[in-house]
């Protein structure tokens, strides 16, 4: 497409044309002159009249931020380079067969590998010597030599090195946006490469996956050593849809790691059949099999999920040990759905009219803004509700009663809104009555499921706290609660006894309960029974004991080889005299390191001193505090490390914005590459 206005180029001050042609007026070489394009005449410019040639203002350098690794340094060291570009380009005439096959060859093997030796995991410099690790990319060998040798780049304007790089960065741009690899194909996105890359070959789709399968390849194995390392970890299964008849599941796992960073990464996306019958026993296999190819069958504590049909269960498979808990903020959802009467329902369908009105009417909104100057309230837009969020409905009762006297003002204006549509839209004095005093239960329900839902906290533990603070206070019915209110609280109140079993005898062994008393700031389970927090300590106790046998089967060896914890007389005689003499050393042997130590040695003491010690308050991360008092409570510490690493919610950040992106991101990616492409993003 022409513009408009467009300014004559300063090349033409060197050129002058001849039919299609331009002849240089300095060396009356003839080039093609195609379309109105002056890249040609500038890349002549450049190359044999340089000293002579000047950038036109309106054709500024680009100026392209990419990621550098110091070959001193580590491959994870990341510094700002400035690469700036001519924009000069060549118009290839190449048929695209030969152009795929050059664009693959070239791809093939990097020029890089003309000054660099690989030498096991690592890569030589053979000009300086300089080594480099090696992770099946060439990017860091590719900075080394832009920054280095600059002189072994080629002089036409664009090496090829450059032009890998370029690739590569395509391929990162694909994997973080989770674009599809078909974007490649976009002429705009050609355009864009052409005149910002000079002489680029776009590289064909298959070049792209290739990279990004080296991607997937080198993050499973760093990804594989990882998991080896950790002791226990947590699954969550997380079903969702990206078209009405593809239906997938993401495993998700999560750990703590040794210096107690809380961790959650992807191992799988699979897609289920579109069969409405999937049966329990083939998800749950599913399940089964990834985790068993990542080597973690016998290391998982639960899994959280957020499927409403019954699909998943650890009877199931006999294989399965672990426990299921559902998704919290599943739960709230079922249980606010469920507790919609039939007139709140009316109610929330007439605010969404009328929001819709003001949003999609251009007088309506034009003329709200007037009267919300005019008023002095916060010029904000209405939002309208969703039907996948209930949290939605909290947004938009909130706006609706910040803006309800603006609203009403417009409404009221003939010359805006007629009187027929006035009375459609106008809500009732007691619906805004029954708006205003439901709006406060919205948003605490919504706080809650916002604080299960942070990804960068400990989250299970929270999940009873905050449940029975719901039941025993927040839902119970108060004299001024509407009628609609009170029966919302109560149908809300009793759905979330019956999904959290809070009065099942078996809470005690539920993950949820046993990580809030392994969070220093829920340990006194002051919102159980006595009775309850008595059958909680009994299980803590037990499992304290459960450990002490495991760690005494596994370090039955090492044990053997040990020295005796209390030497007999006949050592301590035949000790040099000056070690005899030594007192302190003597007391130490006799009566052992851990005498005079204020660490809990023993498993009921150690359970004992952690519940009579004081609860932090509840802004402390627990994992910082368990990164401190670990040493104090090491049995506790290692339980601690296994619960608490157990997501409360079946995607951590689906509630924040980051999270909403990324949902909808994965619903365009095309079923053969879904799983690769999830598992570099999320796993970056």
């Amino acid at each position: 497409m022409k513009r408009a206005n467009r300014r004559r180029s300063s090349v033409w001050d060197c050129f002058e044309q001849e039919g299609n042609f331009v002849r240089c007026m300095k060396c009356d070489a003839k080039l093609k002159y195609c379309g109105g394009a002056t890249s040609t005449m500038m890349s002549h410019m450049s190359r044999h009249h340089a000293s002579t040639a000047s950038p036109d203002e309106d054709e500024k350098p680009v100026i392209c931020s990419v990621q550098s690794i110091e070959e001193e340094s580590t491959a994870n060291s990341d510094i700002m380079q400035v690469a700036i570009m001519s924009p000069n380009i060549n118009i290839m005439t190449a048929n695209p067969t030969e152009r795929d096959y050059g664009e693959r060859k070239r791809l093939k093997r990097s020029s890089v590998w003309d000054i660099f030796v690989r030498v096991n995991d690592e890569v030589h410099c053979t000009m300086c010597e300089t080594k480099l690790k090696y992770r099946s990319s060439t990017t860091n060998m590719m900075y080394h030599i832009r920054n280095k040798h600059p002189d072994t780049l080629s002089n036409d304007g664009g090496s090829v090195a450059a032009h890998t790089e370029v690739t590569e960065l395509i391929s990162r741009m694909i994997e973080k946006d989770m674009l599809p690899i078909s974007v490649l194909s976009g002429d705009g996105f050609r355009e864009l490469l052409a005149y910002t890359v000079q002489n680029y070959k776009m590289p064909c789709a298959g070049d792209i996956t290739r990279l990004i399968e080296g991607h997937f390849q080198e993050k499973a194995e760093e990804l594989l050593v990882q998991l080896g390392k950790v002791e226990k970890v947590a699954l969550t299964a997380d079903f969702w849809t990206a078209l009405p008849f593809q239906r997938y599941i993401t495993v998700f796992c999560s750990f703590i790691t040794e210096d107690w960073q809380g961790r959650s990464v992807v191992l799988q996306t699979q897609k289920l059949s579109s069969d409405s019958h999937t049966t329990t026993d083939s998800v749950t296999e599913r399940l089964f099999n990834t985790v068993q190819s990542w080597g973690i069958a016998g290391k998982v504590t639960a899994c959280v999920h957020n499927n409403t049909q019954g699909i998943l269960s650890a009877h199931a498979c006999p294989r399965v040990t672990w426990d299921y808990a559902t998704c919290f903020a599943t739960t709230l959802q079922l249980a606010v759905s469920e507790g919609l009467s039939e007139d709140l329902v009316r109610i929330i369908v007439a605010a969404g009219k009328l929001v819709k009105h003001f949003n999609h009417n251009l007088q309506a909104y034009e003329a709200l803004e007037q009267k919300q100057v005019q008023m002095c309230l916060p010029q904000h837009k209405l939002i309208q509700s969703s039907k996948a969020r209930w949290d939605s409905i909290c947004d938009m009762f909130e706006r609706l009663l910040e803006q309800r006297w603006a609203i009403k003002a417009v409404l009221s204006d003939r010359a805006v809104t007629n009187r027929q549509e006035a009375q459609m839209l106008e809500i009732e004095d007691d619906c805004w009555q029954i708006i205003e005093n439901f709006t406060p239960v919205l948003a605490t329900l919504k706080w809650a499921t916002t604080v299960i839902s942070a990804e960068t906290e400990v989250s299970i533990s929270n999940i009873y706290p905050i449940t029975f603070s719901l039941i025993q206070t927040h839902l119970v019915p108060k004299e001024n609660d509407v009628e609609q209110v009170s029966e919302f609280k109560l149908k809300v109140q009793k759905l979330l006894q019956d999904h959290m079993e809070v009065d099942s005898n078996g809470l005690a062994s539920k993950p949820a309960l046993i990580a809030s008393m392994l969070d220093p700031r829920h340990k006194h389970l002051s919102f159980l029974t006595p009775t309850g927090r008595l059958s909680a300590k009994v299980k803590l106790h037990e499992l304290v004991s459960n450990l002490d046998v495991i760690t005494t089967t596994v370090g039955l060896k090492d044990e053997q080889q040990d020295i005796l914890v209390t030497p007999n007389i006949s050592q301590v005689a035949a000790m040099p005299s000056q070690q005899r003499s030594d007192t302190k050393n003597t007391m130490m042997l006799l009566l052992g390191d851990n005498y005079s130590s204020s660490y809990a040695t023993d498993s009921e003491a150690q359970v004992d001193y952690y519940l009579r010690d004081i609860a932090p308050s509840l802004d402390i991360n627990p994992l910082d505090w368990w990164r401190v008092n670990g040493p104090r409570f090491p049995k506790l510490a290692t339980l601690a490390r296994h619960y608490l690493c157990v997501p409360g919610v079946s995607l951590p950040s689906l509630l924040s914005e980051s999270g909403q992106t990324f949902a909808e991101m994965r619903t365009r990616l095309g079923p053969e590459h879904i799983d690769m492409m999830i598992f570099v993003n999320r796993n970056a």
